[in-house]
């Protein structure tokens, strides 16, 4: 496979920070249009018109986690700023971020950040 022009990359939160392979951008900005759905790492490849394995690789080599971690993670981004900036039921948000399953949602959640939804969004609106 010749390698792929690389790109100015984006943080999740939209910020400069590295160039990135051309492969790794479009799959991180598909991630980020697709984050309320189903996202696996065979369909994103799909998308990026890549081996599936190959975008694992490269995925992991670029991001430094690897593709679930980094949904994972996008998706915790998502639900903080929710948690923090609406008053939507918990569970509304936890599927707007693209979880399947509020326990889920609850678990990865308390995993990343260390609490629960609902005291992450407490302490927030202190």
């Amino acid at each position: 496979m010749n390698p792929q022009p690389a790109r100015q990359g984006t943080s999740l939160d939209g910020n400069s920070h590295r160039a990135e392979p051309i492969e790794v951008w479009k799959a991180r900005k598909f991630i980020r249009e697709n984050l309320e759905e189903r996202i696996s790492l065979t369909e994103v490849a799909r998308a990026v018109r890549v081996n599936r394995s190959y975008l694992s690789e490269r995925f992991k080599e670029v991001t430094g986690e690897n593709f679930v971690s980094y949904i994972a993670r996008a998706r915790v981004e998502k639900a903080r700023k929710l948690l923090a900036d609406s008053d939507a039921r918990i569970s509304e948000i936890a599927f707007a971020a693209g979880f399947q399953s509020l326990s889920q949602f609850n678990r990865v959640f308390k995993k990343r950040c260390g609490q629960s939804p609902r005291a992450y969004r407490e302490a927030a609106r202190r």
